[in-house]
């Protein structure tokens, strides 16, 4: 684990060890136990180090080579199929005389080419040079869950872990991208290849890029299944999915320093905790984060339901609580993301990570489980379509009046689900893939461009590309697809590896294993969600695992106040943040829009916060990097603008 780096020159000429040292000095959080490069003519890798796995006596310090030192690499990540690929090299002849990850992907390599990352188990980034050849080649595991951002130049390409990193390459500036700011408003994030830095890209998912003789060839090696596997019982699929996620946890759950898990409460993280119960002989250390003051109906719904999970398989239980105060954590967060992203789930992921990183250096996550098994609120709009969809016209013209003036509702009950049905009801005129779009948006494509000074709507954006290779009938099976193709990677898996790697943290994640993607891919939807239940399959899966009676059905980050908390005590925020004259400065918005907007917060009108947190965090970012400030320079503005006056 760690991070890598490297440039690779179009003129001959050779890269400046001070300039890979720099790049990584930059990203010395994702790597505190060590730093190494490899230099030759005109291309230069670099890695820092966060060790995890390493067996005491076995450890090769990266980067690595092969015998002849004709291959060189540097990787980011973990493979967790290792000794099986070890001992199926050794059977063909190769002698693997260490422990590490890296000798056995040179070896890979050796003998398969660049078709070596498709018997890849793990997440990963690497680089790996091939001077026979002068050849670099760079590359993504499947789901990407471990990131990469590219610059390339007339001069040069270059490849870092973090954006930041590339940014003190001579030349280079941290100059906004404009081209990208409909798409965060549209859907919180940007995703790849898009980035915020003018200049930069982040290589997608499951892609490898290769230069050689001055040419860059691109190309991706993986994805998803396309269509379901019939004829299996719910039964074999129950079965299947058990031993999948028995295996993948299994595999995760290897360390040579403690392992953790992040405790939820949900099925997913659940399921995990009560795995790692039953494959180690040691007690686990579990964490949940929730807001408050750890009472009153907002903190039972965060952390009551991981408290029970806890409690049955005895575990080392901790409690992170948030309070509005965490607002001046923003600048250093945003600081560490490379590139903001609307809401707050980061601010507890961070803060998850920062508890874990006391105890532990590995921490297993359930992210993905979602995705993958019908968990989300958008899983079972289809369920109501298909219940309702034969009511008269007039009842469903019924239902867009009630989900235009139903409140939002953060836990589960009667409000939450008469409100997804009235949503359903009131999307019956919309195709699957606009149900979709309206359920991830932020904010509407068109309302975008209105608040924009330069409004402009692309006849292509990323949920359009996502669809049309998605390829689906199988309306929860296509959410999946385009699930994985851009809110997975460019938002949950981004804020997943920058947060937990921000306190030097290893976060790995059971559920994203590419067997287990795979397997839900070809899973039929009329199992994975049935009746009105979402993640049925899996809950089914871990039957006897887990404590009796219903689990928390959402992440607690989901439950965070952030319109409460904009109104009281952080009120002053909108109005400082996103005044006129700081708009006008920006010159991206159209200044009478946002004061409308924020007058809409004022008068506590619904529908507006995830827009005025999105423009809250952008802002932040634009302060740290754009303004080129400290990012606790700007913590204490922060903190200024909502500290008390001294005035009675």
């Amino acid at each position: 684990m760690g991070g890598i780096h490297g440039i690779y020159r179009f003129d001959g000429l050779g890269v400046e060890p001070r300039l890979l040292a720099a790049m990584g000095d930059r990203m010395r959080h994702r790597g505190p136990d060590g730093e190494g490069s490899h230099l030759d003519g005109p291309c230069g890798i670099a890695v820092r180090c966060l060790s995890s796995m390493d067996m005491p006596g076995q450890r090769q310090p990266q980067p690595l080579s092969n015998a002849d030192g004709t291959l060189s690499l540097v990787c980011n990540g973990e493979i967790f199929n290792l000794h099986e690929l070890r001992s199926a090299l050794q059977e063909l002849g190769c002698d693997c005389a260490t422990a590490s990850d890296g000798e056995v992907l040179l070896s890979l390599y050796e003998a398969d080419g660049d078709d070596f990352v498709r018997r890849l188990n793990g997440t990963f980034a690497f680089a790996l040079w091939d001077a026979r050849r002068r050849r670099l080649l760079i590359g993504r595991d499947r789901l990407g869950v471990k990131p990469l951002y590219v610059l390339q130049d007339w001069q040069r390409l270059a490849f870092a872990s973090e954006a930041k990193a590339l940014l003190v390459l001579p030349g280079v500036a941290a100059e906004l991208d404009r081209t990208v700011v409909a798409d965060y408003l549209h859907l919180g994030y940007v995703a790849a290849p898009a980035c915020f830095f003018k200049g930069m890209r982040k290589l997608p998912p499951a892609t490898l890029l290769a230069v050689e003789d001055g040419r860059i060839r691109e190309w991706r090696y993986w994805r998803l299944p396309a269509h379901p596997v019939p004829g299996l019982s719910e039964t074999e699929w129950v079965e299947r999915i058990r031993t999948c996620l028995a295996d993948a946890v299994r595999r995760q759950a290897v360390s040579d320093a403690p392992v953790g898990v992040f405790l939820s409460g949900g099925v997913a993280s659940s399921g995990l905790a009560g795995l790692m119960a039953s494959h180690s002989g040691q007690t686990i250390s579990s964490y949940t984060v929730g807001c408050g003051s750890g009472e009153g109906p907002a903190a039972s719904h965060s952390l009551g339901h991981a408290r029970r999970v806890a409690e049955r398989f005895s575990t080392r239980h901790r409690e992170i609580l948030l309070r509005p105060d965490v607002v001046a954590l923003l600048p250093k967060l945003l600081w560490h993301l490379d590139e903001p992203l609307s809401g707050t789930d980061f601010i507890a992921a961070f803060m998850i990570s920062d508890c874990a990183r006391q105890d532990v250096k590995v921490a297993l996550s359930g992210i993905g489980g979602n995705a993958l098994f019908g968990g989300y609120r958008r899983c079972l709009s289809g369920y109501y379509l298909g219940r309702y969809g034969r009511l008269p016209e007039w009842l469903r013209r019924c239902a867009h009046f009630v989900a235009r003036r139903l409140p939002t509702s953060h836990q589960p009950g009667p409000l939450d689900t008469l409100r997804l049905a009235a949503e359903s009801f009131a999307a019956l005129d919309k195709t699957a893939d606009e149900r979709y779009r309206s359920a991830l948006q932020v904010l509407d494509r068109q309302a975008v461009a209105a608040l924009l000074l330069e409004p402009s709507i692309a006849a292509s954006d990323p949920l359009t590309r996502a669809f049309a290779v998605a390829g689906r009938e199988d309306e929860l099976n296509r959410m999946l697809a385009v699930d994985v193709e851009t809110l997975l990677p460019d938002h949950l898996l981004l804020l997943a590896d920058k947060m937990s790697m921000a306190v030097s943290l290893e976060c790995r994640l059971p559920l994203l294993d590419h067997q287990l993607v795979e397997l839900a891919a070809t899973l039929p939807a009329s199992i994975k969600v049935r009746n009105g239940r979402p993640r049925r399959v899996l809950e089914a899966s871990l039957a006897g695992l887990l404590p009796a009676g219903r689990l928390d059905q959402r992440s607690a980050a989901t439950a965070f106040p952030e319109g409460a908390w904009l109104r009281e005590p952080l009120a002053p925020l909108p109005g400082r943040l996103l005044a006129t004259e700081v708009v006008n400065a920006r010159g991206l918005f159209r200044p009478s829009a946002i004061a409308d907007l924020v007058a809409a917060h004022e008068a506590k009108q619904a529908g507006v916060t995830d827009l005025l947190v999105a423009l809250i965090n952008l802002e932040i970012w634009s302060r740290v990097f754009l303004d080129r400030r400290d990012p606790t320079d700007v913590a204490d503005e922060l903190k200024a603008y909502v500290a008390p006056t001294a005035s009675a």
